[in-house]
């Protein structure tokens, strides 16, 4: 086999930390692309499942993983020799768990984010907190976000992403370290609004599922999500985005999917506060990590210091963190200025 030939077959070695939901499904996409897969989780029984059955009934029931995926609680063994490293954690514990990881990342690999939200303490994006947490340079960190439900991807139903990265080079490679028959991925260099996208997204899908879990019906819906839109396109133009991204698969396609499936951890917590369950009893029966619960909160933040108005996300944040009622907020959303719908 000449030199060429075997750069062409050579397998990808990746390792996705985080066995939740999105980790394992996207492991099992890289797996599906011809990767060699390493799964890192701190469960071992997760872990043994996943090596010897193929399932992680946990969090996908259901689903048969593919051969290409090894499991392990070990992050050494994981990050051994790894060109491509997968962040799938929450979002608000990721720079504790990053760095504690990142004496073993390779020299030389990509970091890639598939989480979503702003890190309250900083107000950091989540490249810059995996950026921080490993020591990689910006061109050697991509964020990946779309219409991802982990889910109906791991049922292999057809969908699109994107990978955003500074680097043209680096957001291709993995691009074509994750592009399957059913997992189409597009690329583009602004991390800024891809991201902001991700987060904003899931503090809309709360609201849409507060409306829900009230009774209200799809008028009310198509005003929150196309609202919502408009909020997180304001925040992204402050902060230097691109006007393009918001309509496109990671703005507007992510909004869509988690805003209308009860797949949704976001909209279906919504649903439960909707409904008059309390904050807690909404998480308990949500089950996993809804990131817009806090994010909510840094995301305000961020807009407040950049000067942009919010009123959906002060909404959530204020019957999540301050206990109004949905009636009120829904109420306050309705009484604003009356103004031209194209006036920000």
């Amino acid at each position: 086999m000449s030199a060429s030939a075997a750069a062409t077959t050579r397998r990808t070695t990746t390792a996705v930390l985080g066995a939740g939901s999105w980790g394992t499904t996207f492991a099992a996409v890289l797996a599906d692309a011809g990767c060699d897969v390493r799964l890192w989780g701190r469960d071992p029984e997760v872990a043994e499942q996943i090596n010897t059955r193929r399932r992680n009934g946990k969090r996908l029931p259901g689903i048969k993983l593919p051969e290409g995926i090894h499991a392990t609680t070990d992050a050494a063994q994981a990050l051994a020799g790894a060109e491509i490293v997968v962040a799938a954690v929450p979002s608000q514990t990721a720079r504790a768990t990053l760095s504690a990881l990142r004496a073993h990342v390779e020299p030389g690999a990509i970091g890639v984010s598939l989480m979503k939200g702003v890190e309250l303490s900083t107000d950091d994006r989540m490249s810059t907190v995996l950026a921080d947490a490993l020591g990689l340079d910006e061109d050697r960190v991509a964020v990946l976000s779309g219409p991802n439900l982990a889910r109906e991807i791991a049922e292999h139903q057809p969908t699109a992403t994107v990978v955003s990265s500074t680097s043209e080079q680096t957001a291709a490679r993995v691009a074509a370290a994750c592009s399957t028959s059913y997992f189409r991925p597009y690329t583009n260099n602004d991390v800024v609004g891809v991201e902001l996208c991700g987060a904003v997204k899931n503090v809309i899908a709360i609201a849409v599922g507060m409306a829900q879990g009230r009774g209200f019906g799809y008028n009310t819906t198509a005003t929150v999500i196309t609202r919502g839109l408009v909020e997180i396109t304001r925040l992204g133009l402050a902060l230097g985005a691109d006007a393009a991204t918001f309509p496109g698969l990671a703005g507007m396609g992510d909004l869509m999917a988690t805003c209308a499936s009860p797949l949704s951890r976001n909209h279906t917590l919504g649903r439960h506060i909707g409904q008059g369950m309390t904050l807690e009893e909404a998480v308990a029966a949500t089950g996993g990590t809804a990131e817009g619960v806090k994010s909510c909160r840094s995301v305000l933040h961020l807009a407040r210091t950049a000067g942009v108005d919010m009123p959906i996300t002060a909404g959530v944040s204020a019957v999540l963190d301050d206990g109004l009622p949905v009636e009120e907020m829904a109420r306050g959303l309705l009484s604003r200025p009356q103004k031209a719908e194209g006036v920000a």
